[in-house]
């Protein structure tokens, strides 16, 4: 029996395939993408999270060896007393520990394990509402291809009682690990972040020329509904030659269906307490009714796309 590293199971949500859903989140991912509003997914560590705001400097949780307060007039996020938790990688077993030393609720952990069938037996509770709403699982994180063999075992079991099964992915895999995962698949929700491989390269730390092969399969497979996503970003791939590009790819991998993503900042906050920089601060928000976004859309829409 596997395990998966998670960091959260979502219930009743509507926005990650058809119906009523539960989306698993597994913890990891090979990206690194500067508008993340799940900071925590990226690194497959189980890490301490701490939010200045609350901590009052009382000690408490010191008596747990993992924890140490630092005098760092650079770091951007300090409590009451001027000083900085200096953060790390730690197991579940001491993130309770620590979390539960801390009398303000200030310090705690993100990321635990679960075995297959724990996930499973935690997701089957709601199968009345998959079957009410033709609903089902969606597998996210992260990136859940991270976790393939875990995931491919969940989606198995979940196979076996008829569940619709869905997928939010980057796509970025071996061939070999992707074909095996999509088996079980009845929709793929793939990101698609750029239409430029040099310009993935250089901001998110991946190139597309594997993620579009394996998208390129996917969209090949009959059975397989494949809806692409792509996270609209002011200064990355914001523009109407942008929207252009994507076309093309789009007809290139066969994809006819698309959510556009608009940038939002809803995630800052998580940066603050994980200490980490978000290099979007400042940037306006897009919103679906904004003119400039609408025209962006009407590129796609003109160009035969539909647009979700």
């Amino acid at each position: 029996m596997k395990k998966a590293r998670i960091f959260n199971i979502q219930k009743f949500s509507l926005h990650d395939g058809p119906g009523i859903r539960t989306v698993v989140f597994f913890k990891g991912c090979p990206l690194r993408c500067p508008w993340c509003s799940n900071p925590e997914s990226q690194k497959y560590d189980i890490e301490m999270v701490w939010d200045s705001e609350k901590c009052t400097g009382c000690k408490k949780c010191t008596t747990n060896e993992n924890v140490e307060f630092i005098n760092d007039k650079k770091k951007p996020y300090r409590n009451l007393a001027g000083e900085y938790m200096k953060l790390k990688a730690i197991t579940y077993e001491e993130g309770e520990e620590i979390r539960k030393l801390c009398p303000n609720h200030a310090v705690s952990y993100e990321g635990y394990d679960m075995f297959v069938d724990e996930i499973y037996d935690e997701v089957i509770k709601d199968l009345p509402f998959y079957e009410e709403s033709n609903g089902g699982v969606t597998l996210s994180g992260g990136e859940v291809l991270l976790q393939s063999d875990a995931a491919i075992e969940l989606l198995k079991k979940l196979k076996l009682d008829n569940i619709h099964t869905a997928a939010e992915t980057t796509c970025y895999a071996s061939s070999y690990k992707f074909k095996e995962f999509v088996k079980y698949l009845d929709l793929l929700l793939c990101d698609i972040k750029h239409w430029d491989s040099e310009k993935s390269n250089q901001v998110t730390g991946v190139g597309l020329e594997k993620i579009y092969e394996n998208i390129k399969y996917a969209t090949g497979l009959k059975y397989l509904e494949v809806i692409g996503r792509i996270p609209v970003i002011p200064g990355f791939n914001y523009s109407k030659k942008d929207a252009e590009q994507f076309v093309e790819k789009l007809k290139m991998l066969g994809i006819n269906k698309i959510n556009l993503l608009p940038y939002h900042n809803f995630g800052e906050n998580k940066y603050k307490i994980m200490n980490k920089e978000y290099e979007l601060a400042g940037i306006k928000q897009l919103h679906k009714d904004d003119k400039e976004f609408m025209e962006y859309t009407q590129i796609f829409k003109n160009a035969g796309v539909i647009v979700e």
